[in-house]
Formats: structure tokens, C-alpha cells, sequence
């Protein structure tokens, strides 16, 4: 998805990440609160609440951040349907007709960094838990978060495979939507993929891979 550095006003400066309120590192259970055999994902709602202040702790797992399942499950946009994927998220460009502007995305951007207690001299990326060219809720607080590190991350190149295995008839949309809300870090396996260098395939069927289709990059 586009990169986005967090900047909040007398609460997020930029600089290092080391100061992050984190949960048991490398704990599965820190981010298993809404994996791909759950139920569906939300659909999209702009007026759902923002955690309050302090209520979020970011996860980990693999030396990677995650989001806290209870304050950032994941939502999707219910006008991206599996039927129309062709004239959505696999069409270029689209993903900017649906991006929240900057003056509503700021505002979230504090209240999330509150909601995550993120010390003030933080760098991350205001990201959508599932990217917008995999379907996701563009300004469901429910969708976002900030993840900590350096732009661009490791979440980006997982996000663009999972498209280009949707846009290539690979993976069901549901798959992938589930698969990157659930934990992105394991979102491959979730999704019963196989990736190896700029190969994306079935894991279960090794020679059945992505035509190369790529969706719109987020």
C-alpha cells in the first residue's frame, strides 16, 4: 500500500522504534484474534469507534509487528466483491479513487498512535491491516494501524503477492482478505501458499502458480 510516515503534532516525531509497548515476543496468541477460519471480516464503517487511549499493545511475531487483534481485526470494503475484482483492486489506479484524503486520514493517524500508546519519537506507516488492493475498508478504524519500522516494510511484498495471487485466479479474495487480517506474517501459509523469489504458487499443488497478473499496487 502507499507509505505513509506518521507524523502527529506533539505525539509522533521522527525518529528510531524502540520504545514500542509490546506483547510476548514471538506469541502467536498476541495476534490469532481474527485468523482466516474465523468468521467474516466487517464490512467497512467510517464512524466505527477508535480504541481509547492506551487499550492497544503492538504484537509480534517473527521479529515483526502486528497489530492487536482486539483493537485492529481487519475490515474490507463490501463494494470489492470476488465477481468484480477485475474492475476494482486488478484494474491500474484504482486503489487512489477509494484512498481516504490526508486531512481525515491525520486525525486517525494521532487518535490510533493514542489508542497504541506510541511514545512520542516514533517512525511507521499508517497501514491498512488489509490493503487496499486486496479489498480492505479504506477509513474503517477497525482497518488501521501504525505500524512501527521502516518504510517500506515486509508486510508491502506480502500484500502484493496475495494480489497478484488473487488477480491471477490463485486464491479466492476472501483467502487473501482473511489470510492478511488474520496474522500477515504467516499470511502466505494461511493462504495455502508457496513463494519462492518472485514465484507465487499453490502449495499443494506446486506447479499451478500466478500468471505474473499483478493488481493495483497499494
Amino acid at each position: 500500500m502507499k507509505r505513509v510516515i506518521v507524523v502527529v503534532v506533539g505525539l509522533l516525531t521522527l525518529t528510531g522504534c524502540s520504545h514500542l509497548p509490546v506483547g510476548p515476543p514471538d506469541t502467536p496468541s498476541s495476534a490469532s484474534g481474527s485468523s482466516p477460519a474465523g468468521g467474516p471480516l466487517a464490512a467497512d464503517d467510517p464512524n466505527a469507534p477508535m480504541p481509547a487511549a492506551g487499550t492497544c499493545a503492538i504484537g509480534s511475531r517473527d521479529g515483526q509487528s502486528l497489530p492487536d487483534p482486539k483493537c485492529t481485526p481487519g475490515a474490507v470494503n463490501p463494494d470489492v466483491t470476488q465477481a468484480n475484482i477485475g474492475d476494482t483492486i486488478c484494474r491500474s489506479g484504482w486503489t487512489k479513487t477509494v484512498r481516504p484524503p490526508t486531512s481525515k486520514t491525520d486525525k486517525m493517524k494521532a487518535a490510533s498512535a493514542r489508542s497504541y500508546s506510541l511514545p512520542t519519537g516514533e517512525t511507521g506507516e499508517y497501514d491498512h491491516l488489509v490493503s487496499l488492493e486486496l479489498g480492505g475498508a479504506p477509513d474503517d478504524p477497525r482497518n488501521l494501524w501504525v505500524e512501527p519500522g521502516k518504510i517500506p516494510n515486509p508486510k508491502d511484498a506480502v500484500e502484493n503477492k496475495l494480489s497478484e495471487a488473487v488477480c491471477s485466479g490463485l486464491i479466492t479474495l476472501d483467502t487473501a482478505q482473511r489470510a492478511i487480517a488474520g496474522d500477515w506474517v504467516t499470511a502466505f501459509d494461511d493462504a495455502g501458499l508457496s513463494v519462492s523469489g518472485s514465484k507465487v504458487c499453490l502449495r499443494a499443488q506446486p506447479t499451478k502458480c500466478a500468471s505474473g497478473k499483478k493488481g493495483d499496487s497499494d
